[in-house]
Parts: structure tokens; C-alpha cells; sequence
């Protein structure tokens, strides 16, 4: 095995987010809106944009050291990989995207066993074969190759469909019976590749920035000079500035302070620290936060 390491990622509405992810943790790609084969530079990393539902086949075999695919397409492959890490993103959100058997508004539907003999449509065929079987319900269904959720009532009598915030379903008057599947991208990698010890080290340090770039995600650097005499009143005022960094100053009454936050508290925190009489409070963005 070479020195070089083939990642796969997912094209389509994960792209984007995978990219800017990507970023984050060191790695800018540039020209995958264009090419098969993006850049990236760091000439051990060959990148290759997939759609997601076939990421997992070809890591299985060995086409692809790596990749990132949503937990829900190695199921309906029923791929034989070794995952290294979920990866907590979405295309909008840190959410989860769900995949749930879906109704007409006004369909007399209400549980799974009321499909029994019905028709289902859904593009990931073998994750509603294996629920319906589950649920001991008969029911024929059929692949789709998109616009899933216009099928219902004239086609079919239901789908499964896949949602993030529920929003598509809303506008086309569906409602959701129940949820099949929650899924997050997960960073996946071929058996062999995993156990070839460069490349398990390259994929590791992979995982653990990706990791940090999604740690950092809602959080925000804090710092600021203080007086040493506000110091005990600031911590225990602002419990969010867990086991801030505190250093000695020239002017010995004085104190820098250094933490990290969450960013929906800083608008509340920041006329606090005023009032302690904080000064020279910076705040800054963060691309990457270990554990």
C-alpha cells in the first residue's frame, strides 16, 4: 500500500458542508463543484466526490481507503466496513436527518400495520423491506428515483422519505406516521486500508480534526483584561467561563483572562464583564477545539 490515502465524500446537499468542515480542520479543498478528482493540498490525500449512497460499496471494496456516508446508506448497503467516527453535522444543521414513513395529511393511515397490502415508495428500499418485515406488515415497495414525496396518493399509498427539518414534508401536506432511521455522516473505512498502520494514522488524524473543527462549531475564544480584585466575583458571577486561562499582568492588579464559551451566551456575558470592570474584551472564532 502506498503513502497516499483515497477519501470518498458526499456531492449533493452534504457538499457543502463537507467542504467548509473539511476547511476547518486544515484541509481546504477547492474545485468540487467542477471535478470528480477536487484538490486538496496535502499531497497524501486524494479526494473523490461520490454521491453518498454509493460511498460505503466502494470502501467495501477496497476502491476507496475511506469516506464520509451517512450511517443510513451503510445500513441499506449493508456494507461491511469499519467505522471510525459519526460525525455530528447536517446539510443545515448539527441535526440529525431522519428517515420516516410518511402519509397524506388526510390519509385514514395512522399506524404501520394500516399499510398492510399497500404500496410504499423509497429510494432506500432495503432499510423499509427490513422495517416493514420487522413489523410483520406485507406491503410491495418500490424504488424511487426521486421526487418521492409528489407520489403520494396518486401512485402510492405512502413513502419513506428522508428529512431534516421536516419543512419539505410540511409544504406538501404530508404527515409522518413514524421514523425509521436517524443518521449522521459517519467517517468509514475499508478493512485492509484500516490495517495498514500509515493509513490507519493518516485516517486517525483525519477523524480527530474533523472532530475538533465540530467541536468548535458553536463556541467562540474570550479574552480580557481584568482586575485582580473582580477576579473570584467574575467566576463566580459567570459560571459559563469553566476553568478560564488566567495570567499576571505588568500592572500587578490586573489580570488577563482567557476562556472559551458558547456563542449564544456572549451578547449576555460581555455587559456583565463591563460591569466587573473588564477591559480590552476580545472575541474570536474558533476553527478547531480538542478534547
Amino acid at each position: 500500500m502506498s503513502n497516499t490515502l483515497t477519501i470518498g465524500l458526499p456531492s449533493g446537499s452534504l457538499l457543502d458542508a463537507t467542504i467548509d468542515l473539511f476547511a476547518k480542520a486544515g484541509w481546504p479543498i477547492s474545485g468540487a463543484k467542477r471535478s470528480y478528482r477536487p484538490q486538496v493540498d496535502d499531497p497524501e490525500l486524494e479526494v473523490r466526490l461520490l454521491r453518498a449512497q454509493e460511498i460505503s460499496r466502494y470502501v467495501e471494496g477496497g476502491f476507496l481507503d475511506c469516506g464520509i456516508t451517512g450511517t443510513d446508506w451503510i445500513a441499506e448497503n449493508d456494507s461491511q466496513v469499519e467505522s471510525l467516527a459519526q460525525l455530528a453535522y447536517s446539510k443545515v444543521s448539527s441535526r440529525p436527518t431522519r428517515w420516516v414513513l410518511v402519509v397524506p395529511e388526510d390519509s385514514p393511515i395512522r399506524t404501520v400495520r394500516d399499510l398492510a397490502g399497500k404500496r410504499v415508495a423509497t429510494e432506500a428500499v432495503g432499510l423499509a423491506r427490513r422495517f416493514f418485515e420487522k413489523h410483520g406488515v406485507p406491503v410491495d415497495v418500490e424504488f424511487s428515483w426521486g421526487a418521492t414525496e409528489v407520489k403520494v396518493p396518486e401512485l402510492v399509498d405512502a413513502i419513506v422519505d428522508i428529512t431534516e427539518t421536516g419543512s419539505s414534508l410540511r409544504a406538501n401536506k404530508l404527515r409522518i406516521v413514524e421514523t425509521l432511521l436517524e443518521s449522521f455522516p459517519a467517517f468509514i473505512a475499508n478493512r485492509a486500508a484500516a490495517a495498514d498502520p500509515w493509513k490507519r494514522a493518516k485516517m486517525d488524524t483525519l477523524v480527530l480534526l474533523l472532530k475538533g473543527a465540530l467541536a468548535a462549531r458553536d463556541l467562540v475564544g474570550l479574552k480580557m483584561n481584568l482586575p485582580a480584585a473582580s477576579l473570584k466575583n467574575l467566576l463566580e458571577t459567570l459560571p459559563s467561563l469553566r476553568n478560564p486561562t488566567v495570567s499576571p499582568l505588568a500592572q500587578e492588579t490586573w489580570v488577563a483572562v482567557e476562556t472559551v464559551i458558547d456563542e449564544k451566551t456572549v451578547r449576555e456575558i460581555i455587559p456583565k464583564l463591563k460591569l466587573l470592570g473588564a477591559e480590552g474584551i476580545i472575541e474570536y472564532p474558533l476553527n478547531k477545539v480538542i478534547y
